[in-house]
């Protein structure tokens, strides 16, 4: 048996979402049960059914460069803080 991974999408709508995981003991029958399991009702238009040892994590010292910069995600308050320290100095 091998686990997989199931992913739904709406046709030109919105993105790939993984819906859940399903073990089945080849390709075909993790096919036909995650048909049965997540498209039944018309949950999705396209679907993914992936092997989970077939998914490539990379461990997180690779992604910890990344991690410290915190000037890409920001709320726009410190922006905000800034121009009206600015206004009230100009004032």
């Amino acid at each position: 048996m091998a686990t997989f991974e199931i992913f739904l999408k709406k046709d030109g709508r919105d993105e790939f979402r993984h819906v859940g995981a399903l073990d089945a003991a080849n390709d075909e029958l993790a096919v036909v049960s995650a048909r049965e399991c997540y498209v039944r009702r018309g949950e999705g238009d396209l679907l993914w059914v992936v092997r989970r040892s077939h998914i490539l994590h990379p461990d997180r010292d690779f992604t910890a460069p990344n991690a410290d910069k915190p000037h890409r995600h920001h709320s726009g308050e410190a922006v905000a803080a800034r121009r009206k320290a600015l206004r009230a100095a100009n004032e």
